[in-house]
């Protein structure tokens, strides 16, 4: 006589349960799972579409009427665009920005990384001089730093007894057409700690084998630094010079403080999106200012797009090597 075999299912409940699912119940679950995560990004998408979608679409509109903030906006067509170009001071606020991009951005750079390449090597006290260096970036942006910065270079005060004693004696750099922008660049230079950051992650990166291998061929520092630091850390230096680049063109509180919110004298720190703040809220032309903003948005994007077309002759990627 044959002995009764029964099959188990040894398959826990969940398993049996998500096997039999019919596709209409896994439809629901896939449903009340998208349900869910929307209502958890719902506070995100409500802001981006309130507080950056809703107003860029708006000024996108003001940019081709006339508007004053006051009346209702009157459609002018490209006559916004077409009277940036004939406006004195428009063109004096690109050459004042572009001034500050091409001066500051390097230095500030340049700072970065040689900070970066000191502070990656094994020293006592490290984490200190780390958070030192990298303080600046955290109160630099505020507008106490801004009145500390044009009391530092006011007439009489630091920085003019300082080059006094080396026998300059060009005064107070605030109250100079000639070199208040100087200081702005100074002050973007102080800030050099984030770029720092980023350099000194992308330093620990190389390995120390090409050093070794470099220096047993007799290669120098100036040599080790050009065909092995450079090229292993490009793709850390282009996003570097891609962000702080974009960041330059946005200067506004800096310049506004700096120069007693007259963005002076003799429009010397007129940057662009201070006239921009001029027209758009002193002067009531919030049309030409959309139309200003937008023109910038462009410039910058030509100008990231000349960035990434770029980087095929000087940024090196591990996949490029395999």
């Amino acid at each position: 006589m044959g002995t009764a075999v029964t099959l188990v299912d040894d398959a826990p409940p969940d398993a049996r349960q998500t096997r039999s699912a019919t596709p209409a119940a896994k439809k629901r679950r896939g449903r009340r799972e998208n349900l869910a995560g929307y209502l958890f990004m719902s506070p995100w998408i409500a802001g981006f579409l309130l507080l950056t979608a809703g107003p860029m679409v708006a000024s996108l509109y003001f940019a081709f009427t006339d508007y004053n903030l006051f009346d209702s906006p009157k459609w002018i067509g490209f006559d916004n665009f077409t009277r940036m170009f004939d406006d004195p001071r428009w063109q004096k606020s690109v050459e004042v920005t572009a001034k500050y991009v091409v001066i500051g951005t390097p230095l500030k750079l340049l700072l970065a990384l040689g900070v970066a390449m000191l502070l990656a090597q094994s020293r006592r006290g490290q984490a200190l001089y780390r958070a030192a260096f990298y303080a600046p970036s955290l109160i630099g942006a505020s507008v106490s730093i801004g009145f500390v910065w044009r009391t530092l270079f006011s007439d009489g005060a630091v920085v003019d007894r300082t080059q006094s004693l080396f026998g300059s004696h060009v005064g107070g750099w605030v109250g100079d057409p000639d070199w208040i922008l100087y200081s702005l660049v100074a002050l973007t230079v102080w800030q050099f700690g984030a770029p720092m950051v980023i350099f000194l992650a992308g330093l620990k990166q190389v390995p120390r084998e090409l050093y070794e291998a470099a220096a047993m061929d007799g290669a120098g520092p100036f040599r080790r630094f050009w065909n092995i630091t450079l090229p292993m850390i490009s793709p850390v230096l282009f996003f570097n010079v891609l962000l702080e680049t974009i960041h330059s063109f946005q200067i506004f509180g800096s310049a506004y403080v700096v120069s007693n919110s007259q963005c002076g004298p003799a429009d010397a720190t007129l940057v662009y999106t201070c006239y921009l703040y001029q027209q758009g809220f002193k002067n009531a032309q919030m049309g030409f200012a959309s139309a200003m903003a937008w023109m910038l948005l462009l410039a910058v994007a030509l100008v990231t797009a000349v960035l990434f077309w770029s980087q095929k002759k000087w940024v090196h990627y591990e996949e490029d090597a395999r």
